[in-house]
């Protein structure tokens, strides 16, 4: 609610008149009251808490009707009795009594939080008073997410709302993160919250398609990250099924509100200028050792990929190509990753001409990432126009058209291959230098340079195995709005998101990939999905008495459809000439996507309050879905919801609050909403294809199964707002209980069915938790403040069934043949399970639970897999601090994850090859008992006493596709500051001359330091795909990075 500039200027003529007014008997007091007290002339400046000049501030002596106000410079001069005291008060800013002096100086004025947090926009846009709202919710502003300072608009949510995780994976400058919301509800959806801007879903499409741990499609980002954060207004988390009850079966796992900023009176022009310049290095690295060569068992080899060696003593020996040299340990992870620089530069004007309002804004991005190659640009360009006309403004009507470009070159290859440049790079060993294979890259043969045969040079893929991808998207919605009466209005509303992608990847001759042929891929995707709705509202208090009213009725048709191809040459017949026809037939495959979905809708509100104080609302909301069958494609999703403002009633009944204690509420909220499918899931389908010239139909895999519905998340919650000390400490508690029944899981099949699945509902996953928010200001004077914000959240998220009298049946969320991450019937959402240590199982023995060792005294893994972690948090906690000091500012954010696991496969391949830190404590090498027993001949155990070398320990650890599992489960624990930044804006007294309204400079730093972590080095944020539900294992991600960030705004 802060008033703008050019409002202010308007206020301050406004009130000139009554400026004129004190000034009047002002005159005539003066002959009373110099005959009774002396007179003094005061003055100041009033600042907010940026330190910009406020104006129209009022300052009034106490009393009487003499009074002021400030100027444009926020400057005032007035005459008081000498002992007077002084009212200061402004619109959103909290009142200030001070005792006349001659000179104030500069007076700072605090945000009157109450009045500023008052009103929020809620599910379909509307508006409603905070206190009025029976659930929990939290709004971010648009400053926020600048200030994080993100490349992707999710991560900017790290560690701000309680409640929400932020699954990064670490894939590049356009790697996509996840978002999840109070924990998962479905085994088979994405389990992330819907997302709508300005009142038009949009599709946050995430990571990759295929996720296989070998060779899985590159990660292709987010669809949130298109978002340009300098164009947010505001962003509303609706975490709870009542507060995203009106978005229906598309609400099962919450939904984020973004409202995008308007036109607003600005003085000057208007114009706002914003440039920032960014390094990116590496933040975390895996722990890799420097004491040992290549080769095997204490020998070197120049032929063997492994770190087994001689210790590195500057010793001479033959290299890779023949040469001989002094062996030494070259860092190769630091040596192959650059310095990154990203450019970002904004223009934006936002102004009022009468009763329009014009936003438009231009931003450019630049990302040349760390990773060599990488590369990431986007445009964004938005154009939105508002205005009011006809008789008493009734009419009003709003449009916005977003357009984004993007451009994304090498996006970098994941999985356990040679294709994944890291998995190379990580495990090289440290006396071949990579430096030696940036150039030449080919022999004079045409081949790949590089030191064996059997890899990939990294910098070969960057020149030879590019891949690029282009979209172009557009978000457009319209409205037009008529205000019946002051209390009735309707308003009908149309939104589109569209975009077009296209795909090139080539890969040259010469490698040890595709048998060294070349290969050609390209392919490309549209998607669209349009919103049509409307929307009667009408809100009216003291109806009857004290007793008042809202009410709303809408509907709303969507229509989504995408469209794909993907055509690719196997083996190029002419090598490196990169045509689709340039090939066999036989080599020539071509993939088709093609859905079609709508969903019509109803929906409504009702409301009464009594005297402001009590409320209760009710929902509805009935869907009708095409992915369904006829039968079963109506569902029901309502909601109720009651707030009780206790310190608002306890006033109005006379009463008096605690000084101390200003504000209390409680609430609680009841809520069914759902989860839809994707279409065609329940039908049978068939694929047209050929043999030898002759047509043929394929039928599909799954069985249908007309009686199938939508998944139903059925939900309490209830929760307190409490506030003290004139709203200097707030506290937000909330309880909330789900369980998301009727899970949509594919269910295998008997082959001889010439099925594979058969789509049934069945299961329930249980969401029990809390969360608790903490705001204060413990620190407040004319020329400091300190803002301090702690969010923590608990979920538990538990299998109560899959299938009727199935306990224990493991369904499969994700992972590899080796390792799998399971929803267990009885236990908890996202187990681990693998192999363990083999482990004396006779509980009458003296050696129970003790290793069972191998008769060579090594570990041995068991046949079954078992669980061996759980890949959910136990808590997640974010600190946020900010503090002024006049023109200065000063802010850091503390978050933290806790508990949980994640599998490593990066930390089983580098222990395995023996370049881990770990393969060589204190750099060396000495042979080990390992602790445990041998079973002897007859049956009975000893304990072990043979020794082993370091190497025969790690590569039996690491013996299969997932090693012994329960090795590699690594606590996911870590606590880091997230970010640092400092900012100052020059004072309006130093702009005075100057064409320049504003002028602000910041620097900040990303991913400051990790002050807990348990991964050896690897950043537990590094998750493997983040489009799967099996989010607890990583393999080989780049690392993660350090941004070093100078920005400039300039207002015109």
């Amino acid at each position: 609610m802060r008033i703008s500039r050019f409002s202010q200027m308007f206020l301050l003529l406004m009130v000139s008149g009554w400026g004129t007014v004190w000034a009047a008997p002002e005159k005539s007091l003066d002959a009373s009251i110099s005959q009774q007290s002396a007179k003094i002339t005061t003055q100041g400046t009033i600042v907010d808490a940026q330190g910009e000049p406020l104006i129209g501030v009022s300052i009034l002596e106490v009393g009487t009707t003499n009074g002021t106000i400030t100027d444009i410079d926020g400057k005032f001069t007035l005459q008081v009795a000498s002992g007077a005291t002084l009212e200061i008060s402004y619109i959103g800013y909290k009142t200030q009594q001070l005792p006349a002096t001659p000179d104030f100086g500069t007076i700072k004025m605090s945000d009157d939080t109450e009045v500023l947090q008052e009103v929020v926009v809620t599910a379909l846009g509307i508006k409603r008073e905070k206190k009025a709202l029976g659930y929990a919710m939290q709004e971010v502003k648009g400053e926020s997410l600048v200030e994080a300072r993100e490349t992707n608009l999710a991560n900017a949510l790290s560690g701000k709302i309680s409640g929400v995780q932020i699954i990064r994976s670490s894939n590049g400058p356009g790697g996509s993160s996840k978002i999840q919301l109070r924990g998962a509800n479905s085994v088979t959806g994405s389990n992330q919250p819907l997302i709508v801007v300005d009142g038009v879903p949009m599709d946050n499409f995430t990571g990759a398609t295929n996720n296989d741990i070998d060779n899985p499609s590159m990660d292709m980002g987010n669809g949130l990250s298109d978002i340009n954060p300098e164009d947010i207004e505001s962003m509303s988390v609706l975490k709870g099924a009542s507060a995203a009850a009106l978005y229906g079966s598309r609400a099962g796992n919450g939904v984020i509100l973004i409202t995008t900023k308007k036109g607003k009176e600005n003085p000057g022009l208007g114009v706002t200028i914003s440039a920032s310049v960014s390094a990116e290095t590496l933040f975390m690295l895996p722990k890799r050792q420097t004491a040992f060569g290549q080769g095997e068992n204490g020998v070197y080899d120049a032929t063997n990929g492994n770190s087994w060696g001689p210790a590195i003593t500057g010793q001479e020996y033959t290299k890779w190509d023949g040469t001989t040299g002094r062996m030494q340990a070259y860092d190769n992870v630091k040596n192959y990753f650059d310095t990154g620089i990203n450019f970002t530069e904004s223009v934006s004007f936002s102004q009022m001409f009468g009763k329009t309002s014009i936003y438009t804004s231009l931003n450019r991005m630049d990302d040349a990432s760390k990773i060599p190659g990488s590369k990431l640009h986007r445009t964004n360009l938005t154009l939105r126009a508002a205005s009011s006309f006809g008789k008493d403004d009734r009419w009003s009507i709003d449009a916005k058209v977003q357009y984004i470009n993007s451009l994304a070159e090498n996006r970098p290859q994941g999985g356990s291959r040679d294709a994944n440049a890291f998995y190379t790079v990580f495990n090289l060993p440290t006396t071949i230098d990579i430096r030696d294979f940036s150039n030449p890259l080919k022999d004079e043969f045409g081949n790949m340079t590089w030191w064996n045969r059997s890899g990939v040079n990294p910098y070969w893929l960057n020149e030879y195995n590019p891949n690029k991808d282009s979209r172009n998207r557009f978000l457009m919605n319209g409205s037009l709005k008529y205000k019946f009466t002051e209390w009735l209005d309707a308003e009908i509303r149309a939104g589109s998101d569209m975009y077009f992608t296209e795909r090139d990847d080539k890969l040259y001759a010469g490698s040890t990939i595709n048998d060294g042929d070349s290969r050609y891929t390209m392919g490309e995707q549209k998607f669209y999905e349009n919103n049509f709705s409307f929307l009667i509202s009408g809100h009216k208090d003291r109806i009857f008495g004290n007793w008042g009213g809202n009410f709303s009725f809408g509907g709303n048709l969507m229509e989504r459809k995408s469209t794909g191809v993907e055509v690719s040459m196997g083996k190029l017949t002419a090598p490196d000439l990169f045509s689709l026809n340039n090939g066999p037939k036989d080599q020539l495959g071509i993939t088709e996507t093609y859905t079609h979905k709508k969903i019509n809708s109803l929906y409504g509100t009702l409301g009464i309050n009594y005297d402001g104080w009590a409320f209760l609302d009710a929902t509805f909301r009935n869907d009708w879905s095409s992915a369904l069958a006829k039968k079963n494609r109506s569902f029901f999703y309502p909601s109720v919801s009651v707030s009780w403002v206790i310190s608002d009633m306890v006033n109005k009944i006379g009463k008096v609050m605690p000084e101390w204690f200003t504000y209390a509420k409680v609430r609680a909220s009841f809520a069914q909403v759902g989860n839809d499918m994707d279409p065609y899931q329940l039908y049978d389908s068939y694929t047209i294809s050929s043999i030898g010239g002759q047509p043929t139909a394929d039928q599909g895999k799954i069985k249908y199964d007309a009686d199938v519905r939508s998944e139903l998340i059925t939900s309490w919650e209830v929760g307190t707002e409490l506030k003290f000390f004139n709203n200097r400490l707030g506290v937000d508690f909330a309880w909330y209980k789900t369980n998301a029944k009727r899970q949509l899981m594919n269910i295998p099949m008997n082959n001889l069915s010439g099925y594979e699945s058969m789509k049934i509902n069945a299961g329930n996953i249980q969401n029990t938790g809390i969360e608790l928010m903490l705001n204060a200001r413990p620190v407040e004077t004319s020329d400091f403040s300190w803002d301090t914000q702690l969010n923590i959240s608990k979920n538990n998220s538990k299998i109560i069934e899959l299938l009727p009298g199935q306990p224990g049946m493991r369904y499969s969320l994700g992972g590899s043949d080796a390792l799998q991450i399971y929803a267990v019937a009885g236990g908890v959402y996202g187990e681990i399970w693998g192999t363990k240590y083999q482990r004396v199982e006779d509980p009458n023995s003296p050696y129970y639970g003790q290793l069972l060792l191998s008769d060579s005294g090594l570990p041995q893994a068991t046949s079954e897999r078992y669980k061996i972690g759980e890949q959910q948090p136990d808590m997640m906690a974010g600190w946020t601090n900010s503090f002024t000091y006049k023109n200065f500012g000063f802010s850091f954010l503390i978050d933290g994850r806790f508990a949980g696991d994640i599998f490593s496969f990066t930390n089983l391949e580098l222990q395995r090859s023996g370049i881990a830190e770990v393969t060589a404590p204190g750099g060396k090498r000495e042979d080990i008992v390992v602790p445990g027993v041998v079973k002897q001949a007859d049956g009975t155990y000893a304990p072990n006493q043979t020794p082993v070398s370091l190497q025969q320990y790690y590569q039996a650890l690491g013996t299969g596709r997932a090693g012994i599992s329960e090795a590699y489960v690594y606590d996911a624990t870590n606590i880091r500051l997230r970010n640092v930044s400092l900012t100052y804006s020059f004072p309006s007294s130093m702009l005075k001359k100057t064409p320049i309204q504003r002028l602000k400079l910041g620097v900040s730093v990303n991913n400051v330091w990790m002050i807990k972590s348990n991964l050896d080095g690897i950043d537990p944020e590094s998750v493997y795909a983040t489009s799967t539900n099996a989010t607890g294992m990583e393999n080989a991600s780049a690392p993660t990075s350090r941004t070093y960030l100078f920005n400039v705004t300039l207002g015109f």
